[in-house]
């Protein structure tokens, strides 16, 4: 990776004509997507992102500011300006890990170079976006052109339930702040644009796991045992049914079974079965009640086939609720930059995402943030192994973190 460039103005563009500074010079613009790219060959599971905390550490200090490790040994956070320990920061946030799946690209040159694992989900693009947007709000300070201090919140293990971002606050990294704004890649968001929503933006996201037991023996006689595999059907297939019919459907619950094993030989009925999946939730107080729902209707099922159920349920992460006057802010944000021709709607995702803890301490806002290229017809998707991203997603990302500094002041 390129070291620092040595005066401000290398780092950034000067605004011509009026508008916000902090656009992208051509040399940290290269420098990024190095950057990106260095992840993306190098990804690490949540909290064991060892590199990855190293690499955005020696940056950050390379650009004269003074990052902290946060306490799980993970993840980072750092101050850009000086805070006056009043007037409340805003925080831009970052999440680092990468997912335990193959990277299935053949084309590219930054292909992961670990096996089974890949930053499918975009974390390399989130962390690199606010990275730039620090080194750039660095180069403003400097200048004396950054209005209040701004945090950066380097976050750990996303992807691992119920999520770093609780580990995170427990570090302390939203002591000052006043207001958190983050970005999630959004592959059905062309690059260039954004997608804002006002209220939840994302669902709530458990996991389930059952175990059932019960006498096994052998299949011609069936009736001396518990069909377990039987039972391990009607609960994948009946569980999710009669919870549709014990909340309101407004409120978008909905249990998806990712694993079901039982069984090794076609002749014996087995003695135990285990289930595994994800309990999705659109509103916040459904989600509190869902656990006594899901255990309810699994014990019920089970108790129908004889089988004794276990079950481990496993909180996951509430909704992502975006205010009203930060979505706002990243609305205003984007239109100094790109023009209101760049924002559009975007709906509620079944994703779930633990920026969520944030947002029940402080307010603030997620975007979409767009990374499909131009006439792009292969239909990526999150969490699979061809996902990728059209890299002038890094410079909208970072002038849309700068612009919504500079323009919230102490809000």
């Amino acid at each position: 990776m390129k070291s620092r460039a040595s005066r401000p103005e290398d780092l950034v563009d000067q605004p011509g004509g009026g508008g916000l500074p902090g656009r992208l010079g051509d040399e940290l613009r290269a420098e990024l997507i190095a950057f990106r790219r260095d992840l993306h060959m190098h990804p690490e599971l949540g909290n064991q992102e060892f590199r990855t905390t190293a690499a955005i550490k020696d940056r950050l200090e390379k650009a004269g500011l003074k990052p902290r490790v946060l306490d799980v040994g993970t993840g980072l956070v750092c101050d850009v300006g000086e805070w006056d320990g009043v007037t409340p920061m805003l925080a831009l946030r970052a999440d680092i890990d990468a997912l335990p799946i193959p990277d299935t690209k053949v084309d590219v040159p930054y292909r992961s170079t670990v096996p089974d694992r890949a930053h499918a989900c975009g974390h390399d693009v989130h962390t690199t976006t606010v990275l730039g947007a620090g080194l750039v709000l660095a180069a403003l300070d400097r200048q004396g052109l950054l209005p209040n201090a701004v945090r950066l919140v380097f976050q750990p293990a996303e992807e691992v339930m119920p999520g770093g971002a609780l580990s995170a606050i427990e570090s302390g990294v939203l002591e000052g702040v006043g207001r958190i704004i983050a970005v999630h890649c959004d592959p059905k968001v062309d690059v260039g644009r954004i997608g804002l929503r006002i209220g939840p933006i994302t669902s709530a996201c458990d996991r389930l796991e059952v175990s059932l037991d019960g006498p096994g023996g052998h299949t011609a006689r069936p009736h001396l045992t518990t069909d377990l595999v039987t039972a391990a059907a009607r609960v994948a297939v009946d569980v999710p049914a009669l919870l549709s019919r014990r909340v309101d459907a407004r409120s978008g619950l909905v249990l998806t079974w990712g694993r079901l094993h039982t069984g090794h030989a076609p002749n014996v009925v087995p003695q135990h079965a285990e289930l595994s999946g994800t309990v999705r939730c659109l509103d916040l107080n459904a989600w509190r009640d869902a656990a006594d729902l899901v255990h309810a209707a699994v014990d019920e099922v089970a108790g129908m086939h004889r089988a004794k159920s276990v079950i481990n349920y496993v909180r996951g992460v509430p909704p992502v609720v975006n205010d009203a006057e930060s979505v706002g802010l990243l609305d205003a944000a984007m239109t100094e930059r790109r023009g209101s021709y760049a924002i559009e709607d975007t709906e509620q995702s079944l994703g779930g995402e633990d920026f969520s803890w944030y947002l029940e301490q402080v307010p603030g806002a997620m975007a979409r943030l767009g990374v499909r290229p131009p006439g792009d017809t292969r239909g990526l998707d999150l969490h699979r192994g061809n996902f990728d991203v059209d890299e002038e997603a890094i410079t909208v990302g970072v002038e849309l973190f700068t612009a919504a500094a500079l323009l919230a002041g102490g809000s």
